[in-house]
């Protein structure tokens, strides 16, 4: 009986060819280079520049001293700092909570089977990429002139003055002019996560009997949880900043009720020679938000996965 020859082993590809295949190309690093030196010139380097002025007593002129964290500790003796920090988280979460709500209906709706969908769509994200500064400007006009003109006509005696001359109503009128702004951008984001559902799940949930509040509960938003999630870590974040909406409706008036940390910082720095304690009071904010929006991306991808 003979013995069976083994055939020979075939060579593998050398180590060197291996480490060449895996080797990024030194023209993808230099094809990166002039974005990242923009980066660092407009971002990076402004934003350490602003975190050592936080430690000065510079006033955006003339001379300066260091003075360690005074600034810091200064903040929180401030009342008119804690105001505006009020105002600005009330404002994000009505705001955020509001946004998500309409859009995500808006979104269902547009989802669905209706006529001149695509026509729709393109209508609802014009506020997108509109200027927030002119827009703001026709809803300053419109709550001044047009609503207090109608309702007076109709006899509704509370909006007959402008809601924008009251430190009790004016952020509403900031509310409304941001989620109307903000909820295109949601809109769309909710559209392209409805689109990734089945619609089998839908005729088989319809099959067995379940209403279309049912189906919503336990088919739409459990599978668009992620495109929720991301809705609501963005508008938080961007609401929390909110600069332009208050420039053209209140000018942070009347007083200082629509005052916001942005408009504070601003006003501060570079108006009210206060550029070392405010960019101290910005680079605190900074460090708020990030972790306002790590605790919340945290806690909504915890329920993503519960669901």
């Amino acid at each position: 009986m003979s013995t069976p020859v083994s055939s020979p082993a075939r060579p593998g590809p050398p180590p060197t060819a291996l480490r060449g295949e895996r080797r990024v190309p030194r023209v993808f690093y230099l094809m990166v280079l002039p974005a990242l030196a923009l980066f660092a010139v407009f971002h990076t380097v402004p934003l350490l520049t602003g975190m050592f002025f936080s430690l000065t007593n510079y006033a955006g002129y003339g001379e300066w001293s260091f003075v360690g964290l005074r600034n810091y500790a200064n903040l929180f003796g401030d009342d008119r700092i804690y105001g505006a920090y009020g105002f600005t988280f009330l404002f994000a979460i009505v705001s955020t909570v509001a946004v998500n709500i309409i859009a995500l209906a808006v979104a269902i709706a547009l989802n669905g089977r209706i006529r001149f969908k695509t026509g729709f769509r393109g209508i609802f994200f014009i506020p997108n990429i509109l200027s927030i500064l002119i827009v703001g400007y026709v809803f300053n006009y419109l709550f001044s002139n047009s609503v207090p003109a109608i309702a007076e006509a109709l006899g509704v005696t509370s909006l007959t003055t402008s809601i924008l001359a009251s430190p009790d109503t004016a952020w509403i009128g900031v509310v409304i002019l941001s989620v109307w702004q903000a909820a295109a951008f949601n809109i769309i984001i909710y559209l392209a996560g409805l689109q990734t559902i089945p619609g089998e799940l839908y005729e088989a949930a319809s099959l067995d009997g379940a209403s279309p509040w049912k189906q919503f509960t336990s088919i739409t938003f459990p599978m668009i949880g992620a495109f929720f999630t991301i809705n609501m870590v963005l508008s938080l974040k961007n609401f929390l900043q909110v600069f332009d909406q208050i420039i053209s409706l209140t000018a942070g008036g009347p007083g200082t009720s629509t005052e916001s940390i942005s408009l504070l910082i601003y006003r501060g720095g570079f108006q009210g020679g206060e550029y070392g304690y405010q960019t101290a009071n910005a680079v605190l904010y900074l460090f708020v938000i990030i972790a306002i929006s790590f605790i919340q991306l945290r806690i909504l991808q915890r329920r993503e996965a519960s669901f």
